[in-house]
């Protein structure tokens, strides 16, 4: 029964009319169905819910059970009808999949706008940029910023913008680093899935240094967590340093809290990358965001 509400809709309505009539006509339907359809109720529970009076209709006590049932049921179906008309007037949530830097230093800035252009609710989630594409070939998100590119049949991916690693420390440093000065800083490093980690040692491998020689205190797995491990590093002794997208420490370099570093005579850039199924490349939701992300500088 509970698979045919129309039933229970019709109870309802008895119920709140206080008269078969009265539903009978509230639904548009004949009286003798009202009638049918109550007493298809009572067979199927084997009791009576409803008993006729000369002011109209009261509830047994198991009417009044399977009234509190009913209103709970109707106000769950009336909840997810109103989702089913978001999704039929395009009127759902759109969900940006974003690594770490972008999704936390980068995007939070825009979302006001693109929930304006595309007037909906803007969501995001943030992954290592492998998860973020995982998420996008399985259409649990509906754009990709990634910070490297991990190509898959049935993704478009267009650049976006250019990023820059900087070594970075609590402790004022040489604005550029030597190499011999590497061996005097206490290192914290990114987990080794981070791209962070992937360009930092080819970077390594172009200068011929052997990193396993360094002292490295700590190895974190986002962003966040290595700013917040060297911002409260003690600033005593030898300068805790690591490597990081200048977007995630700009605030803190602004205010004089960290500060920044190149390598000499080597810079270390990467590109930031839209993603978006090839499905949806001509989808206007889409478009949009794509379109305004791509005017973006920083």
């Amino acid at each position: 029964m509970l698979k045919d509400f129309a039933k229970l809709h019709t109870f309802l309505t008895v119920v709140k009319e206080k008269s078969f009539s009265k539903a009978s006509a509230k639904l548009g339907i004949s009286q003798p169905a009202v009638t049918q359809q109550i007493k298809f109720i009572e067979d199927y529970l084997d009791t009576r819910v409803l008993e006729r009076k000369k002011n109209g209709i009261k509830l047994t006590k198991e009417g009044e059970d399977l009234h509190r049932i009913a209103t709970r049921l109707e106000k769950y179906i009336n909840s997810s009808e109103k989702d089913l008309l978001k999704i039929i007037n395009k009127e759902f949530t759109f969900i940006i999949g974003a690594s770490n830097s972008i999704g936390n230093y980068i995007l939070p800035k825009h979302l006001g706008k693109i929930k304006e252009l595309i007037n909906n609710e803007v969501y995001t989630r943030i992954e290592l940029s492998m998860n973020v594409i995982d998420q996008l070939e399985d259409k649990k998100i509906d754009i990709a910023l990634i910070e490297s590119p991990i190509f898959r049949d049935g993704i478009m991916y267009r650049e976006w913008l250019e990023d820059e690693l900087v070594l970075f420390s609590n402790q004022a440093i040489p604005k550029q680093m030597r190499v011999e000065d590497f061996f005097d800083c206490d290192w914290i490093c990114r987990n080794e899935n981070s791209h962070t980690r992937k360009l930092t040692a080819e970077m390594f491998d172009d200068l011929g240094v052997d990193c396993s020689t360094f002292n490295i205190i700590g190895v974190v797995a986002t962003p966040t967590a290595i700013k917040e491990s060297v911002l409260r590093s003690s600033r005593d002794g030898r300068p805790v340093v690591s490597v990081i997208s200048r977007h995630v420490i700009a605030d803190e370099v602004q205010e004089g809290k960290l500060f920044e570093a190149r390598v000499k005579n080597y810079k270390i850039y990467r590109k930031f990358f839209i993603a978006y199924s090839k499905e949806r490349k001509h989808d206007a939701f889409v478009d949009n965001v794509v379109n305004f992300l791509s005017s973006i500088r920083i």
